[in-house]
């Protein structure tokens, strides 16, 4: 498996990375498992966030008494004062039980903070930097638009942003952007919210770029044997792989939920980020998980939908959410009434 380094941080990992929302779902003792067997089997890489609940912690229980330099952390904060950020990245350094952060990110950004724009955001980060508690200076968006001014600003050494074998041609070009400012580039989302489910078409299609380090999402330690097997056997984009994925983009070709759930909570309590999507899930992961008398009820909040709008501002893809949350529903009953058959 080939290195890759990020950019003017210096940062050089094999081209597997962890990401470590997914372990909030599980208790403290298997995330200590899962964590450890990642770090043991080559995995160097941790990407975590003060909003993924006691992510940090775990990754702080997990990793006590370990060099400290053996291995770097990525973590990210939503603060929009000052006051904010100084807390944040005091609680984080303490969950993580660590002296420092080797990137901190400006988390889901809806603007590119600068020196001097009036908010103090970016110089609190360079006080951080000279205090010795960051090493190196991150920001992670959802938005071509932000993503873009990041980038074009050169202040930030490394950007984070949604990308997997369904990126468009827009998205390609931001890695090699990022590649021509020296910047690093961390792919989140490499399996499209769980829509790919073909891990081998994923690593394969992040290989060809010598300078996308992927943060998998892992829960399980069935998922995180599947990705330490690369290590010793890389997959190639050959033909056929580039066949198969070419299948897969035009399957799911336009708008979709790519369910980060930025979109939520909802007045009416309904889970968007599962529900928005459902129909795909129907078709990509086995059927009868979705139609238990659980999903039932929660499809059937849809009815109550009081299109409000507020899911549509949050969206970072800019979705008709409502829209997309009703066609989803049509399709559902279908598929319960037997008139669509689903795997």
């Amino acid at each position: 498996m080939q290195k890759v380094t990020l950019g003017k941080t210096g940062i050089c990992v094999e081209q597997n990375a962890f990401g470590a929302l997914p372990i909030q779902r599980v208790d403290k003792e298997t995330a200590k498992t899962i964590l450890l067997k990642a770090y043991n089997n080559g995995i160097k890489f941790f990407d975590t966030a003060r909003a993924y609940s006691d992510s940090e912690e775990k990754i702080g229980y997990a990793f006590e008494g370990l060099d400290r330099s053996s291995y770097y952390i990525a973590t990210k904060t939503m603060a929009k004062t000052v006051d904010e950020f100084w807390d944040q990245l005091h609680t984080s350094l303490t969950l993580l039980k660590t002296d420092y952060i080797d990137i901190y990110q400006f988390h889901c950004a809806s603007k590119v903070f600068k020196p001097n724009d009036g908010t103090g955001m970016y110089e609190a980060m360079l006080e951080a930097k000279e205090q010795g508690k960051i090493r190196h200076i991150g920001i992670t968006a959802h938005l071509l638009n932000i993503a873009n001014e990041a980038i074009e600003s050169d202040l930030y050494e490394t950007l984070q942003f949604p990308f997997s074998y369904l990126a468009s041609d827009k998205e390609v070009d931001l890695v090699k952007k990022c590649k021509e400012h020296n910047m690093g580039f961390i792919a989140m989302k490499g399996l499209a919210g769980g829509l790919l489910n073909k891990p081998n078409a994923c690593m394969a299609f992040m290989s060809q770029f010598d300078n996308v380090l992927p943060i998998w999402g892992i829960q399980k330690e069935c998922e995180l044997d599947q990705w330490l097997s690369f290590f010793d056997c890389t997959p190639v984009l050959d033909d056929e792989m580039n066949a198969f994925i070419k299948k897969e983009k035009d399957a799911l070709a336009g708008d979709f939920c790519r369910g980060c759930g930025y979109c939520m909570p909802c007045p009416m309590e309904i889970t968007i980020n599962q529900c928005a999507r459902m129909s795909l899930m129907l078709r990509r992961a086995p059927s009868s998980a979705w139609l238990n008398e659980h999903w039932q009820k929660e499809m059937a909040k849809i009815e109550t939908c009081l299109e409000c709008g507020k899911c549509s501002s949050k969206c970072p893809y800019q979705l008709n959410t409502p829209a997309l949350l009703k066609k989803n529903l049509e399709d559902y009953k279908k598929v319960l009434a037997g008139e669509v058959k689903v795997q």
